[in-house]
């Protein structure tokens, strides 16, 4: 490698986009009794998803692991499509959950908990109103265009655990976005685009809402998460197409959450179904 190589692999080569800080997020977020059990920060890495879904398949990660890569070369996101972005742009980390307090069959909220823990922590710590579109995507407003920043993979690891995944376009500037349709916190006017504090408030606020719904018993109802993933979701009241398997597409106005995370769509003919997978699009109105 010459020096010129090794001076733009520099983790200081981007001084606008410094590194995380590992020692002061282990500092800040491992504590006795807390979730966070181990925080590790890696230069790069294909998908933190895959790389703590195999520690967790080998017993070599606890619950509360928290994977987080300053880039991802191989990032996915739902049915399989691809997550890309410049080096130290934005937040890519993976956190195991082994909610063993709460019944499987409430697992499923696991993402729509994420997406309210991120939610709430961006509010409050960039200042970013932070929309969520059913079922795992977050949406900021650039403009006054509704644009997605990021986005929420759950996949299972073993028989007890889940890894959540996060992907969080920070600093993207508008010639750097893969699609023009996507986003970021400073697009969206963030009045704090520093990683490190970035992070450690939607840990925090995802230690809080975890912590809530496995006291509930996982019952998405009186842990609040319901109704709280419900105001915040940009999906609700609007006219959508969900794209469903076996090439089945149903239109409707999104009208409620159900108890087990559904979407329920309502028919124009007033028929009501609630959809567990699918892929939905926005429609404008006409």
């Amino acid at each position: 490698m010459t020096p010129r190589d090794a001076a733009e692999n520099s983790r200081w080569s981007d001084l606008d986009r410094p590194p995380l800080n590992s020692v002061a997020l282990r500092r800040g977020l491992v504590r006795e009794g807390g979730l966070w059990s181990r925080v590790d920060v890696v230069p790069s890495t294909g998908s933190t998803n895959s790389d703590l879904v195999a520690r967790a398949n080998a017993g070599e990660a606890d619950e509360g692991a928290v994977l987080v890569a300053e880039a991802q070369t191989a990032a996915r996101g739902r049915l399989d499509r691809r997550w890309t972005a410049p080096p130290r742009s934005g937040l890519f980390f993976s956190v195991l959950l082994r909610p063993a307090e709460v019944p499987m069959e409430r697992w499923g909220w696991l993402p729509l908990l994420t997406g309210v823990a991120v939610a709430t922590a961006l509010s409050r710590t960039a200042g970013v109103d932070t929309a969520l579109k059913w079922p795992n995507d977050l949406l900021v407003t650039v403009g006054a265009e509704e644009r997605k920043a990021g986005g929420i993979l759950a996949e299972r690891a073993g028989a007890d655990g889940v890894v959540i995944g996060v992907g969080l376009n920070v600093t993207l500037s508008a010639d750097e976005l893969p699609v023009p349709q996507a986003g970021s916190l400073l697009l969206a006017g963030a009045v704090n685009t520093d990683r490190d504090p970035l992070l450690r408030a939607v840990l925090r606020s995802l230690e809080e809402w975890y912590d809530r719904w496995r006291a509930a018993s996982g019952d998405p109802a009186a842990s609040g998460l319901q109704a709280t993933y419900a105001a915040g979701c940009a999906t609700l009241g609007r006219q959508v197409r969900a794209e469903l398997p076996g090439d089945r597409v149903l239109r409707g106005e999104a009208t409620a959450i159900d108890g087990d995370g559904r979407l329920v769509i309502t028919t124009a003919g007033g028929e009501r179904e609630a959809v567990g997978a699918g892929d939905i699009v926005h429609l404008r109105p006409e």
